[in-house]
């Protein structure tokens, strides 16, 4: 069944946005839409312990999108060989660490990207396809006293391996022969790895992986729950060897939720735990699924009955969750998932940030009513292969050429 949309043309937002110079994109009127709520099932109330309304305060959200003209991205670095995510340490050490897809992790200190990698795997990554490679980064939430962090990365033969780091006593320095392998997940097809990585407020590692590749779930793993592909993994690394599962996961393994073609960009908001995913589309529709925190575990996002909203091997039924905003190919070709913004500007706070890898659109997404209302803010001109926050919730961008840039007032 599909959703009512409403469209609502509006200038084009695409000059003065960067810092430094950029190719000039075709100018296409962006579009605010309006999108009723997902439909799902009620959800019993959670038995996580989950922090009550009346316990926390209600998160900030900004009632309308700030006026992009007087904001720009600013360049932060650039230099980098195939950026595809940026973390930080949440160490307070300020650095922010860039993932190259080749098998490397650089560091930017004081603005500054260190010559010498935090980690250099290439030895062992497989890139040789479009989305295969090193994809993903967590540190753990105490990594600044055990120096633990965790990849998502394609090894030689192109199959997915989960593995655990550490550092050196340098902390700009990992050793790469510190390598504990947590989860390997044999792919089918070179595409559809997914690739994300982080840590939830209940201080798991989820892990996104997509469904297999080729075309249109040939495999039927979207909706199956005898793989782990095209799914949200959810593990307790802190448990057992070389982890457990935790005992809440709904299906008594790893599986979190499922129904996802290939996640790119997952994360959570820092101040509410609302998990936020993108998930790339067959032929003709992107989306962005949330998922709020304290409900139990077993969403299934639709994949491959659905794509998006719209009907793709079966129908809208009951239990589907739909995403919270989609667009079509017309304005895009391959969505990355963003972060909700929490750093200074209050005028932006709550509004999660997203965009697309092809037209270099960027969209900001607020509630509206009983849904969701989404707007392009910029046009970037830029492939825009990731997004991260740093330890203050400002929000970053890689361009997929090599450039970082962060989101500031003009």
């Amino acid at each position: 069944m599909k959703r009512p949309i409403l469209l609502l043309t509006i200038a084009t937002l695409g000059c003065g946005i960067f810092s430094s110079p950029l190719a000039a994109t075709p100018r296409v009127d962006p579009v605010t839409e309006e999108f009723p709520q997902p439909v799902t099932e009620a959800a019993p109330p959670p038995s996580t312990g989950a922090p009550s309304p009346t316990d926390t305060p209600a998160p900030t959200v900004a009632s309308s999108f700030p006026d992009p003209k007087d904001y720009r991205w600013t360049e932060v670095a650039s230099g980098f060989q195939h950026p595809v995510d940026i973390q930080n340490a949440g160490d307070g050490s300020g650095r922010l660490f860039i993932v190259e897809q080749p098998g490397r992790i650089r560091v930017i200190q004081s603005n500054q990207l260190l010559a010498t990698p935090f980690l250099d795997i290439t030895d062992r990554v497989d890139d040789n396809g479009s989305e295969q490679g090193l994809l993903g980064l967590a540190f753990h939430p105490n990594h600044e006293q055990n120096g633990f962090f965790y990849v998502n990365y394609t090894r030689a033969g192109g199959d997915t391996v989960i593995a655990r780091f550490q550092v050196t006593g340098d902390p700009n320095l990992a050793d790469p022969n510190s390598e504990k392998r947590l989860i390997e997940v044999e792919q089918p097809f070179p595409n559809h790895n997914g690739g994300a990585a982080a840590f939830g407020p209940d201080g798991h590692l989820y892990l996104g992986l997509g469904d297999g590749g080729s075309g249109g779930d040939p495999l039927g793993s979207g909706q199956s729950l005898n793989t782990l592909l095209g799914k949200i993994l959810r593990i307790d690394v802190d448990s057992g060897d070389p982890y457990a599962i935790p005992a809440d996961n709904p299906f008594g393994n790893e599986i979190w939720a499922y129904g996802l073609r290939n996640p790119w960009r997952m994360s959570f908001d820092r101040q509410t735990g609302d998990l936020w995913i993108g998930d790339v589309g067959q032929g003709q529709w992107e989306e962005i699924d949330t998922y709020a925190h304290g409900t139990p575990g077993g969403a299934n996002f639709g994949w491959n009955v659905m794509e998006g909203s719209h009907n793709y091997e079966g129908e809208a039924q009951p239990g589907l969750i739909l995403p919270a905003a989609e667009y079509s190919h017309a304005q895009g070709c391959s969505v990355t998932g963003g972060y909700v913004y929490r750093g200074a500007m209050p005028e932006w706070q709550g509004i999660y940030l997203y965009g697309d890898y092809c037209t270099g659109f960027l969209w900001g997404l607020i509630p509206s009513g009983d849904g969701w209302q989404s707007q392009v803010l910029f046009e970037t001109g830029v492939q825009i292969s990731t997004f991260g926050e740093d330890e203050s919730g400002e929000v970053h961008l890689a361009d997929y050429g090599g450039t970082i840039y962060r989101l500031v007032q003009k």
